[in-house]
């Protein structure tokens, strides 16, 4: 007695569009998350001086921790890899350098004062733990990074 082979379902039609698109959105995330990291060290550098009452409130400090933890997730995310996290970090470390530095007027954007060392301290830790977080983590979706 012979059996009949089983029909098999043809193979679906391969999708040559979808290489090019991934490689398009994974460059544009990274490209945005280039660009918030440098949007949000503008930002931070703006509430560095925030005051009420007379007194340092500290708010940048809040928001870079909050911030550098977002943008180093998205980066991960959107790009695919690990060494995502370089790319928000870069333009916040230089960003947060020059603003340290004095220009030639003998203006100072980042003054040192705690809320100022506080910042520059707690941003860069941030983006150091989360890219550590990612190197020791374990990819939760197999082939993933």
């Amino acid at each position: 007695m012979s059996v009949a082979p089983q029909e098999q379902d043809p193979p679906p039609p391969a999708r040559a569009w979808r290489r090019p698109v991934d490689v398009g959105l994974r460059v544009a995330g990274g490209l945005v998350a280039f660009v918030a990291g440098a949007a949000t060290a503008v930002l931070e550098l703006l509430l560095a001086p925030l005051r009420l009452g007379g007194y340092l409130v500290g708010a940048a400090v809040l928001v870079a921790v909050v911030a550098n933890i977002a943008l180093s997730w998205f980066a991960i995310e959107a790009v695919g890899r690990r060494w995502a996290v370089a790319l928000p970090a870069l333009p916040w470390v230089v960003i947060m350098v020059a603003a340290a530095d004095r220009t030639t007027e003998g203006d100072v954007l980042l003054v040192g004062n705690w809320v100022g060392l506080t910042l520059v301290v707690a941003g860069a830790m941030t983006f150091a733990v989360m890219a550590f977080r990612s190197i020791v983590a374990l990819p939760s979706v197999p082939g993933r990074y």
